[in-house]
């Protein structure tokens, strides 16, 4: 039996708590809009598309600055990076109140998207300093769950806010919170985890592997490498990646912004009733994160095949989703939709704990620059997918988004079939 000085300590879990609440945080600040957004829009006489460019102000805002974000995570360390970027966009959720007209609400929104846009590549570098490979998987998965839990969370806590005092309270409260999530980090994080006082030797021996010595000089942060940019632009495996991630995300943004909007306007739902059925497909987006990740770690450890594990849990999960999302659409019964937007959810969620993985294992020491353009990809088309969806709705119908989303998703799944290979390096050139 291990004695307490030879057993593994916990440190990583504990860091593993502390990026689950910021990710947790992000949604929160990033989908109150969509649930104030009936109360937003009647009150300011936004029309459809009006509303899908303020959803959209955050998204070309996040996307453009995905690479910058993992950039400075590679280049400075996530503890002080993390630190100072969720200062600032819970500065601009606060500021999210003080909107007065469509162009100041898009603005603010757009400054709010700047401040997020390296969260999640960032948290990705840290990650990657963290936890082994055998892990990532789950870590990726653990990390969204509380991302979506966060998002499912939001439509009650925010209708509760606004009932209680106002749409712009919403807001405000949501700002303080990331404010004091920004301090604890400052001062319960270390870059590496054998300069944190909670990691003994036996865990840095699981994290490293075999040499907890001599293999944690090679990825201190003073080294400050590189980033080969002409290698990574001319590997056909990044733009795999990014493709396949623009059509997760474009999906992703449909729940993410107009699902309260259409439970109230198209299947006649009230705002009371919305703050719960509308929380239940983010709910089963939290089951799916974990799923996904714990899925594609335990093929992995089965097969030992990491372009299989990787392939599979992504291409089920996003041809589930486009088998759920359509019937969602056409169904005669209100709530016949809603549980058919609830798995929809879940089978697209279950491609995050893979596709997050994915930039770990090809990216190294670069995984969040790699991570950056990734989800650079994904959020062009997070920014198309609401003024999509505004347009096609104003013009058309409501089904019409819904088909859309689910053709992506079956061409997305057919880039993770055929073109994208997780067990091949984007940062290496290959001979």
């Amino acid at each position: 039996m291990d004695s307490p000085q030879t057993r593994p300590s916990k440190g990583r879990w504990y860091i593993l708590f502390l990026i689950c609440l910021m990710y947790l945080i992000t949604y929160l600040d990033r989908v109150n809009i969509s649930t104030a957004a009936p109360v937003i829009s009647k009150e300011f006489g936004f029309d459809k598309i009006t509303m899908g460019f303020i959803f959209s102000a955050f998204a070309w805002a996040y996307a453009a600055f995905q690479v910058p974000g993992g950039w400075l995570g590679d280049r400075f360390g996530a503890r002080s990076v993390l630190t100072m970027i969720v200062t600032y966009w819970s500065i601009m959720t606060a500021a999210t109140a003080m909107a007065f007209s469509a162009t100041s609400f898009f603005v603010v929104r757009f400054l709010f998207g700047i401040g997020e846009a390296g969260a999640f590549p960032v948290a990705t570098r840290a990650m990657q300093n963290w936890y082994p490979k055998q892990e990532r998987g789950f870590v990726q998965g653990i990390t969204h769950s509380a991302s979506r839990l966060g998002a499912a969370i939001a439509p009650p806590i925010v209708v509760l806010i606004m009932t209680a005092f106002n749409w712009q309270a919403v807001f405000y409260i949501c700002g303080v919170v990331g404010l004091v999530w920004s301090v604890w980090w400052y001062f319960a994080y270390r870059n590496l985890p054998e300069e944190h006082a909670m990691v003994n030797k036996a865990e840095l021996e699981r994290i490293r592997g075999s040499d907890a010595t001599g293999a944690v000089n090679q990825v201190k942060l003073d080294k400050k490498p590189s980033v080969p940019w002409g290698t990574l632009l001319r590997s056909p495996n990044m733009w795999a990646i990014m493709c396949a991630y623009f059509t997760y995300v474009y999906c992703l943004w449909i729940f993410l912004s107009w699902l309260p909007s259409y439970l109230v306007e198209a299947r006649g739902f009230t705002l009371l009733k919305v703050g719960f059925l509308g929380s239940l497909p983010l709910w089963a987006g939290v089951v799916g994160d974990t799923v996904g990740g714990l899925a594609t770690d335990w093929l992995m450890k089965k097969t030992g095949n990491l372009k299989f594990a990787r392939r599979v849990v992504a291409i089920v999960g996003m041809l589930g989703c486009a088998a759920f999302i359509v019937p969602a659409a056409y169904a005669e019964d209100a709530y016949t939709a809603v549980y058919c937007l609830t798995g929809a959810m879940f089978f697209l969620e279950c491609t995050i704990g893979p596709s997050w993985a994915v930039p770990m294992d090809m990216g190294g020491e670069h995984s969040g620059t790699v991570s950056g353009m990734m989800n650079m990809a994904g959020n062009i088309g997070g920014a198309l997918s609401p003024i999509v969806f505004g347009v096609l709705v104003q013009f058309g119908s409501w089904q019409a988004p819904f088909v859309v989303a689910a053709s992506l998703l079956v061409i997305g799944a057919a880039i993770w079939a055929f073109w994208l290979d997780p067990s091949v390096s984007v940062v290496e050139k290959r001979p």
